[in-house]
């Protein structure tokens, strides 16, 4: 699988190395999965070629290093491509369910994310078809054949599962271009991809108990494994689903229209008076700013801070004090926009920025009055 990331991006695991320029990272649940996978895949084999001691696990190890470079080759298909086109990689983390490849931006056009998606399936498909010919090539009842064999119907079940229409499935990444590509909207293709995913998960969860109920998976764990795989499907699916709607209202972040006034008193007024003023002024939703003797504004209330301050102590403690200097607050231009907009916002809910046109200061603007454009229920609560 592959998915993008946006610049809050935070690297899982640790990392190993690096794979033709690319951060390789593993998981601990990568990890776990490889050491079960050795105790598991070594007694099967063991048993089936009649291996003692430490050969069976040596086998073990062959066969996960195997997955290891599968999986690995894969996501390089998804890094190269994306390479090859212009859309940078940040690193390919390999983790419990296989691996993804993290991008530092979104394709450029709907052929780009299609090539991308499909390189992944397409790699795992000529392994598949390789290993096959490996299986059928090697002498039978060998320990290379079975390995080749279990690796051939690995990397085809990768292929063709990973290849299905269902956000976050490779798959579904190539139905949002798909989507894209004929309504030029690369989020409704999201939103299809992200409803298809969950479709692929109710289905998965669904084949992975008829599987059991009629004995083709042999332990609760088989169940188990399947039973998380759809329940990981449909959490990246419904995700995409929400991003999706919220991108969708990204048109309505408009600075301008969402800056609240700023209502500015002199410095040493008490944070009573101040709140009087305002109340008296009808602007009891702006923003309070402090200005120095000449009428400048020298600073801005953190409201917050304000809020704490007992009714009985604001007499007293004038708005100065609970004021953030206005050369450390953070600015937004007015032309600013949507997720230019978002970018910009970092940290705090309540922390304020200025909306600047030029050198004037239209209004503040706060993390929550944008999230209320983007998530209407908060309205609401």
């Amino acid at each position: 699988m592959s998915n993008a990331s946006g610049d809050d991006y935070r690297p899982a695991g640790f990392q190993v190395g690096r794979v033709l320029g690319f951060p390789l990272r593993l998981t601990s649940s990568w990890v776990f999965l490889a050491l079960f996978i050795v105790l598991f895949y070594s007694d099967i084999l063991g048993d089936t070629l009649g291996l003692h001691g430490a050969v069976r696990y040596l086998a073990g190890m062959g066969f996960v290093a195997g997955l290891l470079l599968s999986v690995l080759l894969h996501e390089l298909g998804h890094a190269l491509t994306a390479r090859r086109f212009g859309v940078g990689v940040r690193g390919i983390t390999l983790d419990l369910l296989g691996g993804y490849t993290e991008f530092d931006q979104d394709s450029p056009r709907p052929g780009v994310e299609l090539a991308t998606a499909l390189a992944g399936p397409g790699v795992s498909a000529v392994l598949g078809i390789g290993c096959t010919i490996a299986a059928i090539t090697l002498p039978e009842g060998t320990i290379g054949d079975k390995i080749a064999a279990q690796l051939a119907v690995a990397n085809l079940i990768v292929a063709v599962y990973n290849a299905l229409p269902g956000w976050p499935l490779d798959g579904g990444r190539a139905l949002r271009a798909a989507v894209w590509a004929v309504n030029g909207d690369r989020d409704r293709g999201l939103k299809v991809a992200g409803w298809s995913g969950r479709v692929v998960a109710v289905l998965t969860g669904a084949a992975s108990v008829a599987l059991f109920l009629q004995g083709w998976y042999d332990s609760v764990f088989s169940l188990l494994i399947g039973a998380w795989i759809a329940f990981t499907i449909w959490r990246g699916a419904t995700t995409a689903v929400l991003t999706a709607k919220v991108r969708a209202r990204y048109p309505m972040v408009d600075p301008v229209q969402l800056a609240r006034p700023i209502f500015s008193v002199p410095s040493g007024t008490s944070l009573a008076e101040a709140l009087r003023r305002a109340e008296e002024a009808g602007v009891t939703q702006a923003a309070l700013g402090v200005t120095d003797p000449d009428g400048r504004l020298i600073a801005l209330v953190v409201p917050a801070a304000a809020a704490a301050v007992p009714d009985q102590r604001r007499p007293w403690v004038t708005v100065e004090t609970l004021a953030r200097g206005i050369d450390a607050v953070a600015t937004i231009p007015a032309s600013a926009r949507g997720a230019d907009v978002i970018k910009l916002l970092r940290g705090d809910p309540d922390r304020p920025y200025l909306v600047m046109a030029g050198d004037d200061v239209v209004g503040v603007v706060t993390i929550m009055d944008v999230v209320r454009v983007l998530d209407p229920e908060q309205n609401r609560r």
